[in-house]
């Protein structure tokens, strides 16, 4: 089932779109690099915070947070990249930011990190549920 965009958009609501996707790949894309040109700096992170099958992990962080984030940015399948960028986001939040487990000392820091992901993941939500905008491939 292919899902569409059924209403129009004005163009001030095609800039925002633009303008949300820039901003919400210029979160991702860099991590993702980061996470790639650091692989087992990452994998070794990933290890000490107890998340299982580090290596593999990596490897699905770099795809999701560049690859799929750069798709989203171009507005390729944006629906689908929005929602798979929403769902990952969502498990970083609970395996990088479990603000339960931590110190006191970092209990803000995280408790903080926490919502935000929480809080992107329903910015993806939104791409989700209306589209990339006429600003996009999949408007092409």
């Amino acid at each position: 089932m292919a899902i569409t965009q059924t209403s129009s958009t004005t163009p001030t609501q095609d800039g925002a779109a633009l303008i949300g996707r820039v901003l919400l790949a210029l979160l991702f894309v860099p991590a993702g690099w980061s996470k790639l040109m650091g692989f087992a700096g990452t994998a070794g992170y990933f290890t000490k915070i107890g998340v299982p099958l580090p290596e593999v992990a990596v490897v699905v962080a770099v795809v999701v947070e560049l690859i799929v984030a750069l798709l989203f940015l171009v507005g390729f399948k944006t629906r689908l990249m929005a929602i798979i960028l929403a769902v990952f986001t969502v498990a970083t939040a609970f395996l990088g930011h479990a603000f339960w487990n931590v110190p006191p000392e970092m209990l803000v820091a995280q408790k903080t990190s926490f919502f935000k992901n929480l809080a992107i993941a329903g910015g993806f939500l939104a791409f989700f549920a209306f589209g990339a905008g006429r600003f996009s491939i999949d408007k092409k």
